[in-house]
């Protein structure tokens, strides 16, 4: 198998200005980015679209080895484990020594992704300012501005720290050496949490389901807008959303056994009720709601010891 070389490609203005990274299939399989990408970039080379401010870069496949597979991985999940290595083992490490320094010199990143299951396009963005170990941020005034004016109306947060604390109780259930690295917290390091620790900004866009055909508009609609908020283009800045509904991860539940199964179909963002059966162990252990929550990123392909599901309350973040 050929492989595609690392690819971006960098638009600069005459007059200084930001410096803005656009991510497409970082999972392989995940192509609204690369097909918004182009668009944006066609814009550009017909003179529909100047820029006027600034440096933009563009990265339409980002794992090119997975994009190649046509499959969400290469040998692993980049946006797990993120950072540079002297130690390379899988193809993603060659990404990450590659990826990481770009991310590194600019301000903020735009991260285009899709998903397996029917639902509506949505963004996730970092956490609040706060001087914490496990990521230290002061940008999330700029995140929560700017994910107002991508044009959907769903934002979600809380990723990293509802994953380390998923990783305590992953750590009691895992023993062999295989899965060590599921163990770690910092295995929930992707693209927007290796640029938040650089000092950037990022935004993941979630552009809807694999194969929803307006799945390369929305992300090209997304990169204008962006483009257009930090004032780069010689478009008019965007309209801010006047409603968008924002929730919290706060629980990830992983899968113990093949014979876990869930209670229907969940879809992401599917209302439970207090006390609502979830899933079924195959232990016979029922999983049950709290309160009013959502169900997030249910996966009912994953594999025992990886996450299954999140659950997410309302917040007022936003």
């Amino acid at each position: 198998m050929q492989l595609l070389p690392f690819k971006s490609i960098t638009l600069t203005a005459r007059t200084p200005g930001p410096k803005l990274l656009f991510l497409g299939a970082v999972h392989g399989n995940e192509l609204h980015g690369t097909r918004g990408i182009a668009d944006v970039l066609a814009a550009f080379d017909s003179g529909a679209l100047e820029l006027t401010h600034g440096q933009a870069t563009f990265v339409p496949i980002t794992n090119p080895k997975a994009y190649a597979q046509q499959q969400r991985n290469g040998d692993r999940n980049l946006n797990r484990n993120l950072a540079p290595t002297n130690t390379v083992v899988e193809f993603e490490d060659e990404i990450a020594n590659w990826l990481c320094p770009l991310m590194a010199v600019h301000d903020a990143v735009l991260d285009l992704h899709s998903f397996q299951a029917p639902g509506q396009p949505f963004a996730l963005i970092g956490p609040t300012n706060n001087t914490e170990a496990l990521q230290p941020f002061a940008q999330a005034k700029l995140e929560e501005d700017w994910v107002r004016v991508l044009g959907v109306s769903r934002v979600v947060y809380g990723w990293l720290d509802t994953y380390a604390r998923g990783v305590e109780v992953r750590r009691r259930m895992i023993h062999d050496e295989r899965a060590r690295l599921l163990c770690d917290a910092k295995y929930g390091v992707g693209t927007t949490e290796y640029m938040r620790s650089v000092g950037g900004a990022a935004i993941t866009l979630e552009c809807g389901q694999h194969d929803d055909a307006n799945g390369a508009s929305v992300a090209a609609t997304a990169i204008r807008n962006t483009l257009a908020f930090f004032k780069m283009v010689n478009l008019p800045s965007p309209v801010p959303s006047a409603q968008m509904e924002c929730l919290r991860l706060h629980q990830v539940i992983d899968r113990n056994d093949m014979g876990d199964t869930f209670a229907k179909p969940w879809t992401s963002f599917d209302a439970l009720a207090p006390g609502e059966t979830i899933a079924t162990r195959a232990s016979g252990e029922i999983i049950r709601s709290r309160e009013n929550e959502r169900i997030v990123f249910p996966n009912a392909k994953s594999s025992p010891g990886t996450e299954w599901f999140y659950v997410a309350t309302h917040s007022d973040r936003i």
